[in-house]
């Protein structure tokens, strides 16, 4: 039996990539082993599927001043050596990194004993922890086509995300169930993130009653932002996250409203599901989601709207566009070679084993 190790974390998007992967790797007959790092949240979210964990030292890699930077060289030195050490210990054929810090001593290691890398990069362009990594990597996965010349050259393969396979499975009349809706009505589901996004959720709730006239509206709207005076409105039911009904409050959607994290927009994508675009404005982050956006948009895949301008009438007549053209959209994401990721990733991890 050939040998995986999967690495990745820091947040929830370095890991489910990951997780989306291991029925087919077990299916193709690997035998699987990740390294995180001793607490992370990789570890929790990889305990639910019984493959093998090791944990190592990390430390952070910042661009900025803190005294951190001081320290945490030496835990990613030790981070190294430990990972070297589970190479020999492991003897893998192949690592899978999606990336984050913990990441960077696991590839390294993986390269001084000649072991094939291939590495995942979810954004428009490479994160400093991939950044760090590409010299040691035989393949580099992306999600676009703009992705492409940043990457060296002869490396980069366009996959797109892997996305957990029982979103496929959602059944449309559970979901309906689930929320109380009715078969006679569109619905629209506005995701904000596990945290939520305040201007989303406000820019759907001040225009709730507009919409409500043509559409049934599911909001996950995020922890600790629901709002009670909306709890028995006919049509809209709010949640602050759902985990198991998730699949079927996808399959009885017509348009998402959504943020543009990378691994969320190829979950649209794989599910070919027309949506609105609201990616987190560049004063907040380092301008990644407005690039997902804006490439989405591009293919034909999404509308787009940008959060500082955001308004109640544009929000409307935008996902009425949408909600009209469905059918343009949904044929724009089948042409679409990314929505195949899963495969077209374990058929390179095979090409080099």
């Amino acid at each position: 039996m050939k040998q995986i190790i999967l690495t990745g974390g820091g947040t929830a998007g370095h890991v489910t990539p990951n997780i989306a992967l291991i029925p087919k790797l077990k299916e193709a007959g690997y035998e699987i082993n990740y390294i995180g790092s001793y607490d992370g949240i990789e570890k929790k979210l990889i305990s639910d599927f019984h493959v093998p964990y090791f944990g190592i030292s990390s430390g952070k890699l910042r661009r900025y001043f803190d005294i951190k930077n001081f320290t945490d060289p030496f835990k990613v030195l030790k981070g190294c050596s430990e990972a070297i050490r589970l190479m020999n210990k492991l003897k893998p054929d192949i690592v899978f990194s999606k990336g984050g810090f913990v990441s960077v001593p696991v590839v390294y290691a993986a390269q001084r004993r000649k072991i094939p890398v291939i590495i995942h990069e979810s954004d428009m362009t490479p994160g400093l922890a991939n950044k760090l990594s590409l010299p040691f990597a035989n393949k580099v996965c992306c999600n676009f086509p703009e992705t492409i010349p940043y990457l060296p050259s002869g490396k980069a393969v366009l996959t797109g995300s892997p996305i957990r396979q029982e979103l496929l499975l959602g059944n449309r009349l559970s979901g309906l169930k689930f929320c109380n809706f009715t078969a006679n009505k569109p619905v629209i589901m506005v995701i904000g993130g596990s945290m939520g996004a305040v201007a989303v959720n406000n820019a759907i709730r001040d225009a709730l009653s507009k919409l409500l006239e043509n559409y049934q509206i599911v909001h996950l709207c995020g922890k600790g932002k629901q709002d009670s005076s909306l709890n028995h409105i006919t049509g809209y039911i709010q949640f602050e996250y759902v985990k198991e009904e998730l699949k079927d409050l996808f399959a009885m959607t017509d348009v998402v409203v959504s943020r543009a994290g990378a691994n969320a927009i190829c979950e649209l994508l794989a599910l070919k599901k027309p949506n609105v675009l609201i990616p987190l404005s560049a004063a907040a982050s380092r301008g990644d989601q407005i690039l997902n956006a804006k490439s989405f948009q591009k293919q034909g895949f999404s509308a787009v709207l940008e959060e500082e301008s955001l308004d109640t009438m544009q929000l409307i007549d935008t996902i009425n566009e949408v909600y009209t053209n469905k059918a343009t959209y949904i044929n724009a994401m089948s042409n679409s070679k990314q929505a195949d990721s899963i495969d077209i990733i374990i058929n390179l991890i095979k090409s080099l084993t």
